[in-house]
């Protein structure tokens, strides 16, 4: 635990000496994201850089930066607490543990802007950040149930795969899907609702991980040959595509016929390709580059004291067979 904070420190040390270096009168916005292994970042990344690229002249830069591995919950709150402490104009935040995260941050009680990014804090801690830039998680949720329950009206057996268990994004988007299909909320779990009932060892829960959200899928389907839905309420899987291929390869007939089907979130490319090859029946796609391209205008207007909505949503995009839109090749 040590080494993993030391290696975080001197991640968040290394970022700030590459950003003064390239820019020493620039003052510092901090994108800070859960882990720089999971592609879906790589996207805010992008959107950082294209700010940056929009704004030459501006007097701030904006550095993009998180722990090696999306694992590290204590390396990503030791990295915050490293460029709060070094000194940055503003930060965003992803908190993989949002009570983690949360907890620090009360306890630096830093005098600059801070926001969060694509994960918010838990509800009783959002007094801590100005704002929130990202999905709509609750609804990403919903949309992913609607889907479910275009493709089997009458219901069936499920399986969610979650991500981080103290991930507030995530848990949204499952309450979304659960009080969806039950129609009613707070449903902590699906047994008979909506004709609706999750399998015994579900949900799972990936940390983010691709290889464990591909063997999980592969264990699920194994031990469940009658499943009738796999929900990805996060792109795990999907992000090791020759993995993703070979799981689903075992159940393609069914896939292909509908008996089983799969939803899962988000649209990166190696996804719409899935999805274009019947891997998947609907995907429902955040907008991360988005959120990396507006996290440092919304950042300068915090510095300012200017109002700020929050939260502030960026929108999803919807693919399916028949309508696949964004996923369209």
């Amino acid at each position: 635990m040590r080494y993993a904070r030391y290696m975080a420190a001197a991640a968040a040390m290394v970022a700030l000496s590459a950003a003064g270096a390239q820019a020493q009168d620039k003052k510092t916005l901090a994108i800070v994201v859960k882990g720089l292994d999971n592609p879906f970042f790589e996207q805010i990344n992008l959107g950082c850089q294209d700010w940056a690229a929009n704004n030459p002249d501006s007097e701030y830069e904006c550095l993009y930066t998180g722990p090696a591995s999306s694992t590290d919950e204590a390396g990503e709150v030791q990295i915050v607490d490293d460029l709060l402490t070094k000194g940055v104009a503003a930060i965003a935040i992803s908190p993989s543990n949002a009570p983690a995260m949360a907890n620090r941050i009360r306890e630096i009680a830093p005098d600059v802007p801070v926001m969060t990014v694509d994960a918010d804090f838990l509800e009783a801690d959002r007094n801590l950040r100005a704002t929130y830039l990202g999905t709509d998680n609750y609804l990403m949720g919903v949309k992913m149930a609607e889907q479910a329950q275009r493709l089997k009206a009458e219901g069936g057996t499920v399986c969610l795969q979650l991500g981080n268990v103290a991930a507030d994004n995530i848990n949204a988007r499952a309450a979304g899907f659960r009080d969806t299909i039950a129609g009613a909320k707070g449903i902590e779990r699906l047994a008979g609702e909506g004709g609706w009932s999750e399998v015994e060892g579900c949900p799972v829960f990936t940390n983010d991980q691709a290889d464990l959200a591909n063997q999980q899928m592969a264990d699920v389907f194994t031990a469940n040959p009658d499943l009738d839905a796999f929900i990805l309420i996060g792109g795990w899987a999907q992000f090791a595509p020759q993995a993703y291929s070979q799981v689903t390869d075992q159940v393609m007939d069914r896939l292909k016929s509908n008996d089983l089907i799969i939803v899962a979130g988000d649209t990166l490319p190696p996804q719409v390709q899935a999805f274009n090859e019947g891997r998947s029946h609907a995907q429902i796609g955040q907008r991360p580059f988005e959120m990396g391209q507006r996290a440092p205008d919304v950042m300068i207007q915090l510095i300012n004291g200017e109002a700020v909505e929050d939260p502030l949503y960026t929108g999803l995009d919807v693919c399916t067979h028949e309508e696949p839109g964004f996923c369209a090749q």
